[in-house]
């Protein structure tokens, strides 16, 4: 059942846990002719919790003004801070100037003047309001606490009517655990005092004693609080699950912003082969190894195309394609019959796949490098415009070669290890050659590492497209080898290892070494999947990278990837399947919501409704993200596409404006 603007409980409750809610039309409660703009009233009180739902509101693009308690300089909340009267169509209307209201708890002030304006504004104009992390009581329709103290590890379960606000859920919500030393999850259980307060969400206490709600809808004295009972912070995934259907809640699914789940994986090097590990000198050769140190390079043969392509086939999943025509060529010159059998498996598959450019020989366009010295320095020379327009154009000329035709969008490029962007603390700038080559070679989006360059920046004619790295190393090909690098990385000297986590406390933790045999699949595996889902519960298109030797040997990419799909698949449900897009629609995706953004911290784009009709105003330059109930139209056609049991998607002005009517 998909929620409406505005709902109310079955006037009779045969069993609290498992009422569904009952959507009447929108606005319903509210005076007719009333107009409420389209923005959330967030007050915070510093906390977790509070902090986490404006994030939430700030990362779909739902515009919100904070107010926080211990600014001297706050605004009072007043009854003419929350509401105006305007002139519409020749008459004076009432304004509401929040759709929905966030709060640390139902009464944070300590002050009754304030709690009595908030009140009666919410009662007049029947705005919903999060009471954000609660002691559970009387005032809020449930009883004493049955349970208080750590949630580490439990499922909680969503009850039919928490089903219908947070649809886009199977039903559990596990509550993480991520270490045993360390305290995560904290909160009450409790249950409703009658039949004034629906549960939304209920578990078990960790120990079995006892147990019921951790999240419950309460309406009386015609207000409508929702209110959750554990505290929380924006990374953590049961926050991350439950997020969008808060926002949906306080907002009766109508609001400007929109949210997606995304997940791309770029797989860079396609046709090269990637240099191996070293497990006896704990090092890369060609990278950091002492002369006479070797392995054997890693490059994908032709059973490993067959199984990819059964693989993506079977989870419904694309990869992303990056490739160096070069590493083909030096193969097949390398070869008896001047064949590469791992460029033809690619050819007889290549519509299975996405493919971009990765430059012809994975050249380095950034500064010109002294490599005598470990790690490598700029020399005071730079890559030159002939070097990276042939680095792209001959890659381009190679795919479309009559014997391959690659499809590729030659708008998209990834260069060798991200180069040309500045990379400190040896390159603290772009390389001035780099902007206009790719303005001349018609590049319109630019790879970049996310931990690097996190932040969309323009080079000439393209945008970058921040990515991802994903826990598999491109030095690996082998889960023991894996394991054995990340050993090295993140254990202490005493342990055997680099000592980089003993050097770093602030940005690494050392842990224990593990086993090399089934440290890859019992604790990089599980950990990487967590720090997939969130991301790919957050809104955020940015890519993720591997590499061709990760789909080799072992193949420890497709582990990994089954790991993330089976987990996000297991939780959400069908009608909000992740998005995959190539790189060119993430950089879109990234560049409007950017652009969104700086609208709404500039003041440029305002809505409101009332009645029935959804009025917006924006500039013509700026997509406006929007998420409305089903049956909303726009004119006469059906407004927007489902996702998550709504209705969203960016939409352009028509003359500065958006209008949209409810059903």
């Amino acid at each position: 059942m998909v929620r409406s603007w505005r709902s109310t409980l079955a006037t009779a409750v045969a069993a609290a846990a498992t009422t569904a809610l009952v959507v009447t039309p929108a606005f319903a409660a509210a005076p007719a002719g009333s107009r409420v703009e389209l923005k959330v009233l967030v007050v915070t009180d510093g906390g977790p919790a509070t902090t986490a739902i404006a994030a939430e509101l700030r990362s779909e693009g739902v515009p919100y003004q904070q107010v926080t308690l211990g600014d001297p300089a706050r605004p009072t909340i007043d009854a003419a801070f929350l509401a105006d009267t305007v002139t519409s169509a020749g008459r004076l209307i009432d304004r509401a100037h929040f759709q929905a209201v966030v709060m640390p708890g139902p009464d944070p002030f300590g002050d009754t003047t304030e709690l009595a304006a908030l009140t009666a504004y919410e009662q007049k104009f029947d705005i919903p309001q999060v009471n954000a992390y609660v002691y559970p009581g009387a005032g809020l329709g449930m009883q004493t606490p049955t349970y208080a103290g750590s949630l580490d590890g439990v499922t909680a379960t969503l009850t039919t009517a928490g089903k219908s606000v947070f649809s886009y859920l199977k039903g559990t919500v596990p509550f993480e655990d991520n270490s045993p030393a360390v305290a995560e999850s904290y909160g009450y259980l409790s249950a409703p005092a009658g039949p004034d307060a629906t549960p939304l969400l209920t578990a078990t206490a960790p120990d079995g004693s006892a147990g019921t709600t951790l999240v419950a809808e309460y309406r009386a004295d015609n207000r409508r609080q929702l209110s959750l009972s554990f505290v929380y912070n924006s990374a953590q995934q049961q926050f991350r699950l439950l997020a969008p259907g808060i926002v949906n809640w306080l907002t009766g699914g109508v609001h400007l912003g929109l949210s997606r789940n995304f997940l791309s994986v770029q797989v860079d090097d396609i046709f090269m082969g990637d240099a191996r590990w070293s497990t006896t000198g704990n090092c890369t050769p060609g990278e950091d190894c002492k002369t006479g140190i070797t392995t054997k390079d890693i490059r994908m043969t032709a059973a490993d195309v067959a199984a990819v392509a059964s693989w993506q086939t079977s989870r419904n999943f694309t990869f992303d394609m990056v490739f160096n025509g070069n590493g083909s060529a030096e193969a097949a010159a390398g070869s008896l019959f001047r064949l590469d059998p791992l460029t033809i498996a690619f050819q007889l598959n290549k519509d299975r796949f996405r493919w971009t450019n990765h430059t012809w020989n994975h050249e380095y366009l950034g500064c010109v490098r002294d490599t005598t010295v470990i790690p490598w320095k700029c020399t005071s020379a730079w890559a030159g415009p002939a070097l990276i327009t042939s680095e792209i154009s001959k890659n381009v000329t190679w795919a479309a070669n009559s014997s391959r035709k690659l499809p590729i969008d030659k708008s998209e490029l990834v260069t060798g290890e991200h180069s040309g962007l500045y990379i400190l603390p040896q390159q603290p700038q772009t390389n001035p050659n780099l902007a206009p080559a790719l303005t001349a070679q018609g590049i319109k989006w630019l790879a970049a590492d996310n931990s690097r360059m996190p932040d969309q920046i323009q080079v000439g004619s393209a945008l970058t497209v921040p990515r991802y790295p994903m826990t598999v190393y491109f030095n690996a090909g082998k889960r023991t080898e894996m394991a054995d690098e990340y050993n090295w990385i993140y254990t202490s000297r005493a342990d055997g290892g680099s000592g980089i986590c003993e050097d770093n406390p602030g940005t690494t933790t050392c842990i224990a070494p593990l086993n090399t045999t089934t440290g890859f699949q019992s604790y990089i595996v599980p950990l990487e999947t967590r720090l997939a889902l969130g991301r790919m519960l957050n809104n955020d298109p940015r890519p993720y990278y591997a590499h061709q030797g990760n789909l080799a040997e072992d193949r420890i990419l497709l582990t990994m990837m089954d790991s993330v799909l089976t987990r996000y698949r297991s939780l959400i449900a069908d009608n909000a399947p992740f998005v995959n897009p190539r790189m060119g629609a993430a950089g879109l995706e990234l560049q409007r919501q950017n652009a969104w953004r700086a609208a709404v911290a500039n003041g440029t784009v305002s809505g409101y409704l009332q009645d029935k009709a959804v009025h917006i105003e924006a500039p013509a330059s700026v997509a406006v993200p929007v998420t409305a109930v089903t049956g909303t139209k726009r004119g006469t056609a059906v407004f927007g596409d489902a996702y998550a049991g709504l209705r969203s998607a960016w939409t352009a002005t028509t003359n500065g404006a958006v209008d949209l009517v409810l059903p």
